[in-house]
């Protein structure tokens, strides 16, 4: 499970945060890379995520502007299934949880704008490592937004995920089956 550089590969996942309020939600499907059935011969298979590298911009690549006023919290979430749903769509909420006691919560910030300050905040709260990467199990993950006060213009949430496919043996699969569930 130990980080190497030639196993390692790259996802990306984005999502338009509108310009309204509310939730909203891009599914990544990782059904390709994921073989929670260990078959004769061969052992099951998660996806292990060792770093989320997060941007927020204007339109695909334009840094956020002064004049945005706004704030969300956004993260990824493994095995929430909830599809590609529009920022104010209705969504539940237990499945949507951006907050550290969510065991299916991969990585999470929250983002600030405020008209007037040259540049916008962004507050990390949860993050895997190298070291302690996040295993998925499950066949999506969903990248979630909350949006709290409404932007003046949509911006772009995207993230790229530093990933490899890994072995697991029966007792660490069943364990992440178990915590893995909504």
């Amino acid at each position: 499970m130990a980080y190497n550089v030639k196993d390692v590969f790259y996802l990306d996942v984005s999502l338009g945060s509108g310009t309204g309020t509310g939730f909203g939600s891009a599914q990544l499907d990782l059904s390709a890379y994921i073989d929670p059935i260990a078959r004769r011969g061969s052992k099951a298979q998660g996806l292990a995520i060792y770093k989320v590298q997060p941007t927020v911009t204007e339109g695909n690549s334009q840094v956020p502007g002064m004049n945005l006023d706004g704030s969300m919290r956004y993260g990824l979430i493994a095995g929430a299934g909830l599809g590609d749903v529009a920022v104010g769509a209705t969504i539940s909420a237990g499945a949507t949880t951006v907050t550290a006691n969510n065991d299916l919560l991969v990585y999470a910030a929250d983002f600030y704008a405020e008209t007037g300050v040259n540049y916008p905040m962004t507050n990390e709260l949860v993050s895997p490592d190298k070291d302690v990467p996040y295993i998925i199990v499950r066949d999506n993950a969903c990248l979630v937004a909350e949006v709290d006060d409404a932007f003046a213009t949509e911006l772009v949430i995207g993230m790229r995920l530093s990933c490899a496919v890994i072995t697991l043996d029966q007792s660490t699969l069943n364990q992440l089956l178990r915590t893995q569930t909504v």
